[in-house]
């Protein structure tokens, strides 16, 4: 495969996901038309236009990367994937069909089944984050750049972290107490490796649960920040899984592991 220019190919992104997140705000503004899809999640006529515009930027920039995406068939059989791109065209749909604010544009490209670059945009928010390598994390907001290294307000005597529900299972709560966590927040979308790469949080716990493309972009943020996204071994994710299933997740702040 020729060398990839990974700055140049997500600084080009960056316009498109702006531009994708306009349309999606605009189609939610006039009613959106939305179904059940076959596993009973939502989608809805944004996802599928979000999905068209990134997808179709990425295939001019890279044309010979596959592009599996959560909304599209395309791809999702290719057996032995190192190198490719996962999408998730709006990740949050519920929040995203009631008005909420938390739903996220994503973007990971995969090199030898890991995660190399990510771009997440969260358009109610107005906050878009980038990566392309360690140390090369950032989030525009406020037509400011920001380089991103987990560490905006750690206080370790007063950990906080993200969870999927308010509800924690026992061998979360677990692992919370291990990691002397004091309090968390719900939060679905992958914002939430955002806001841990920002040094707003300090980590996430979830079981298995979701897909490649629901982590993949987050990933990259999260680890070019200085954090980490392992398996509740300590492993860290591979890409390019059977059915694209996640195993269990641990997302950890440059803090905690310093910690």
């Amino acid at each position: 495969m020729t060398e990839l220019n990974i700055k140049k190919i997500v600084e080009e992104l960056i316009d498109t996901f702006y531009y994708a997140g306009k349309v999606s705000l605009d189609l939610r503004e006039k009613g959106l038309i939305k179904e059940i899809k076959s596993d009973n999640t939502p989608v809805s006529n944004g996802d599928l236009e979000v999905n068209k515009i990134i997808t179709q930027k990425i295939k001019d920039i890279t044309p010979n990367l596959p592009i599996i995406s959560e909304e599209a068939s395309d791809n999702k059989s290719l057996k032995n994937l190192k190198n490719f791109w996962l999408i998730d065209p709006i990740d949050g749909t519920f929040d995203y069909i009631n008005n909420l604010e938390e739903f996220t544009i994503n973007a990971g490209l995969i090199i030898n089944k890991i995660p190399v670059a990510g771009l997440i945009f969260a358009p109610s928010k107005k906050r878009m984050f980038y990566s392309y390598g360690p140390n090369f994390a950032f989030e525009i907001s406020n037509d400011e750049t920001v380089n991103l290294n987990c560490s905006k307000n750690f206080n370790k005597d007063e950990i906080k972290f993200v969870s999927y529900s308010n509800k924690i299972k026992p061998e979360i709560e677990k692992i919370h107490k291990e990691l002397k966590v004091k309090k968390f927040v719900r939060m679905k979308s992958s914002l939430k490796f955002c806001v841990i790469a920002a040094g707003e949080y300090d980590g996430y716990v979830a079981e298995p649960r979701a897909y490649e493309w629901d982590i993949a972009a987050g990933h990259a943020i999260l680890k070019h920040a200085g954090g980490t996204v392992t398996d509740f071994k300590g492993k860290e994710i591979e890409y390019g899984k059977k059915n694209f299933k996640n195993p269990s997740i641990i997302l950890k702040s440059k803090n905690i592991i310093n910690g």
